[in-house]
């Protein structure tokens, strides 16, 4: 008989706002043999703050009293070169919790999307969320799912913005339209949809809100047909959990403190 494997267990603490938009009683509950509460906030090996501005400060502090692994729920646009070398300095995993572009559905239409962004001859996205939503944090989230699933935009600009919405453009690499929209209203579902379109075909994907294990749904067409990828049932919340946990069982680090540096860049070059 093999020897029994060692489960590592994590205790963790959030902050009230990071514990209210992250979910993260419920992500940690629907995790039960990986993470748990701590006594104390000196002594969880796991730190959740909330993306309000300053929160690279507030991270890096968390990393220097011992924190393990820090989740940053929806961060707002800062500069994370001195949190990435704090990170890297103490072997810490910062892994960052995003409305949607922590959907686990997001690597399997990445690499669809990418896979035909050559050859788009537009994106067309549109996010809406309900009425009390900031717009400018709404565009960031939107933002950062865009660029994830897309890659860099250039000449990025609002034509119109307010507490109701925006109408952002922007070129592909390959100099294909970008357009951007974002509703503030409850006069629809609150999700991300995202549509690329090439000659003979494109991507399309709907992303849920992350508050239910509700599925993203991704379509690619092309000459053969319709393909719709799997289906998965989980929250971006938990896959957020999940990922933290693999970063720190093997030591290993995120590249999410990364891929949002280059997403600061483009809301700071916006006009």
């Amino acid at each position: 008989m093999s020897a029994p494997i060692e489960v590592q267990h994590y205790t963790v603490h959030a902050t009230p706002e990071a514990q209210e938009a992250g979910a993260v009683a419920l992500a940690v509950a629907s995790l039960p043999e990986s993470f748990g509460p701590a006594a104390g906030s000196n002594q969880a090996h796991v730190q959740v703050i909330s993306g309000q501005p300053g929160w690279t400060v507030r991270t890096a502090e968390a990393i220097a009293t011992g924190a393990r692994g820090v989740v940053v729920v929806n961060p707002a646009a800062e500069n994370t070169d001195s949190l990435q070398a704090a990170a890297q300095q103490n072997r810490a995993a910062v892994v960052l919790d995003q409305r949607w572009a922590s959907n686990p559905a997001i690597p399997g239409a990445e690499d669809a999307v990418r896979s035909m962004v050559g050859r788009a001859a537009l994106l067309d996205s549109v996010a809406a969320a309900p009425v009390g939503t900031d717009s400018g944090e709404l565009f960031a989230d939107h933002l950062a799912a865009v660029v994830r699933l897309a890659g860099p935009l250039a000449n990025l600009r609002h034509l119109s913005r307010g507490p109701h919405g925006y109408t952002t453009t922007a070129v592909l690499a390959n100099g294909a339209p970008v357009a951007i929209q974002g509703v503030v209203s409850n006069a629809r579902p609150a999700a991300l949809d995202f549509r690329l379109l090439t000659d003979d075909g494109g991507v399309s994907v709907t992303l849920p809100e992350p508050v239910a294990a509700w599925p993203a749904t991704v379509k690619v067409t092309g000459p053969q047909g319709e393909l719709l990828l799997p289906t998965i049932y989980e929250s971006a919340h938990r896959a957020t959990w999940r990922r933290l946990k693999e970063h720190l069982d093997t030591g290993s680090s995120s590249s999410d403190l990364h891929r949002f540096a280059a997403l600061t860049e483009s809301i700071t070059a916006l006009s």
